[in-house]
């Protein structure tokens, strides 16, 4: 009983080591868009804003910035995740950065922005959006 029990275990170690050696084919888009949830606290509104990578949008006192989107393809489990910064404006006029890090669309309680006043997840990466994409061309001359 101990022999099979034995070869058993050593024939899926054998197959796990297979399978981990064999690189997984994870398609992942990159998304011009971060689709954003945000709850004030104080009043209860939630709403919901997109933010185009490398723009910064200010939701009450938080300014969000997410610097990449991505999202899995049609033949994979959904989800999506962004590497965001979020700073908050202090009373004082001071800008302090309390977030740096990736949100999960799938899993928004994971590293969502928890602050006195407001919160702020992650919803979905986007191809696309309603609002228009940031004016690039202001800054130059």
């Amino acid at each position: 009983m101990m022999r099979a029990f034995f070869r058993i275990s050593a024939g899926a170690a054998v197959l796990a080591a297979m399978l981990a050696a064999v690189p997984a084919n994870a398609e992942r888009a990159q998304n011009p868009v971060a689709e954003f949830s945000g709850i004030d606290k104080i009043t209860g509104r939630i709403i919901t804003f997109d933010v185009y990578i490398d723009e910064t949008v200010q939701f009450g006192a938080l300014q969000v910035t997410p610097r990449v989107c991505y999202s899995r393809s049609d033949n994979e489990a959904p989800g999506s995740d962004s590497f965001v910064e979020v700073d908050e404006i202090t009373l004082d006029r001071k800008i302090r950065r309390i977030f740096t890090g990736w949100m999960y669309a799938d899993s928004p309680g994971l590293n969502a922005v928890e602050h006195a006043v407001y919160d702020v997840w992650l919803k979905s990466c986007k191809a696309n959006s309603d609002v228009p994409p940031p004016d690039t061309s202001a800054g130059a001359n």
